[in-house]
């Protein structure tokens, strides 16, 4: 008997999604310094400091008392009042328990909203540049992506009047990312009000709010929530947020949604199946993160990302053919290459997309994400979570990648 290809059996769901490109990009970088390459990894959105030791000490402490065993389904009780009291603290924000679920990250928050909500071909509206996962996501749970291109003199920010032109009858989410991951654009409070003016003439569309990198922020002063912005709309409404970024807790994978009760409660359902509740010592150390027990090193953190940014943005000006998006939050810098494109290498070869300026990089050292799976080309994304040495140095190794080409006429 012939044993069947495995590839022929999968949902045509799950034949559409790929590995994360960021993980591809971090995999090929660590072959190179395996075989003693040098190599400035910059692909992962990933804080370089280590998770405050107040923090530490709290995970320690659960142990202590024996919080191994399995946890609520949505969560303790005692991290959705903490998650709580952070939006009524920081946003003005109010939601109960039952409006609030706890998972392993934001990312499985969002898998798990569009499986609660989305039927076959319902489509979810996704500004691009976007996180490969939002679109991938998408497609898994059997919805259809719909793009809305952004341009670099709108900020890589949506306009009404493109959100009007997407809302069709199968529409049933928009996703908005503010600070943003790739660009660090932050979506001003003008601009967040009319696109809820659109919003109010379509019942039918629920609103994903990624806020991941809400503490990170470089603006004056603090951007404005989308449900300051709106409040009207918080029953249509799903935050996605977590303590990986804020507090340098990537691996601690602790994310949650704050929304309306009945979304929330088919979010839990589906949780229940997936992976039930998100282990205890990590939630305790997250309820401490949240009440506040390393608030000075939130403030810092912001603080040495802020410098990194205008330090990145303005090497990277200098460079030929490369054109930085100052970011405005978030710890990416999200880079137009299309100077490049058409350039010749020494050895006669064309660089004719961003993957190919991305090789090029590599080829000199540095590590980083081009820009084709983030929906927008000719761009690559460059992360500025690392030392500023680490930064120097791959500054100082893209200026001699590009000097090294022939760019065209």
């Amino acid at each position: 008997m012939t044993s069947p290809d495995i590839t022929t059996l999968l949902s045509r769901h799950v034949r559409t999604a790929e590995l994360s490109p960021i993980a591809v990009a971090s995999q090929q970088a660590a072959r190179l310094q395996a075989q003693g390459r040098s190599i400035v990894v910059l692909t992962a959105g990933e804080p370089d400091f280590d998770t405050p030791l107040p923090i530490q000490q709290a995970a320690i402490e659960a142990l202590a008392r024996g919080e191994t065993r399995y946890t609520a389904t949505p969560g303790t009780l005692a991290l959705r009042q903490a998650i709580a009291r952070a939006y009524a603290r920081d946003a003005g924000l109010t939601y109960a328990p039952d409006e609030l679920i706890v998972s392993n990250g934001g990312k499985q928050i969002i898998y798990q909203a569009f499986k609660a909500t989305l039927d076959e071909d319902d489509e979810v509206i996704l500004p691009a540049p976007w996180w490969p996962t939002f679109p991938d996501s998408v497609r898994i749970c059997g919805g259809t992506p719909v793009a809305i291109p952004t341009r670099a003199e709108d900020g890589f920010r949506i306009t009404p009047a493109q959100l009007e032109q997407a809302i069709g009858p199968r529409t049933k989410w928009l996703l908005l990312n503010s600070p943003a991951n790739p660009t660090g654009t932050v979506y001003p409070q003008n601009e967040l009000q009319a696109l809820a003016q659109v919003l109010r003439r379509h019942p039918h569309v629920l609103i994903l709010w990624d806020e991941m990198y809400e503490q990170i922020w470089f603006t004056p002063s603090r951007p404005t929530h989308w449900l300051q912005a709106a409040p009207d709309l918080k029953e249509r409404t799903l935050l996605v947020n977590g303590v990986s970024k804020t507090f340098a807790m990537t691996g601690w994978r602790i994310g949650w949604g704050a929304g309306p009760a009945p979304l929330v409660k088919a979010l839990i359902a589906v949780q229940s199946q997936v992976s039930s509740g998100p282990n205890a010592f990590s939630q305790a150390a997250a309820q401490a993160a949240l009440d506040g027990v390393a608030a000075d090193f939130v403030l810092q953190a912001r603080q040495a990302y802020a410098e990194r940014a205008r330090f990145i943005t303005t090497a990277l000006q200098a460079v030929p053919g490369l054109q930085p998006f100052p970011p405005q939050g978030a710890f990416f810098a999200w880079v137009g290459c299309a100077g490049w494109l058409g350039a010749r290498t020494p050895d006669g070869r064309e660089l004719t997309n961003d993957q190919d300026v991305s090789q090029w990089l590599l080829e000199h050292g540095v590590a980083v994400v081009h820009g084709a799976p983030y929906g927008l080309s000719p761009y690559f994304r460059l992360s500025f979570a690392a030392s500023l040495e680490a930064l120097e140095e791959a500054a100082r190794r893209i200026a001699q990648a590009g000097a090294a080409l022939t760019l065209r006429d």
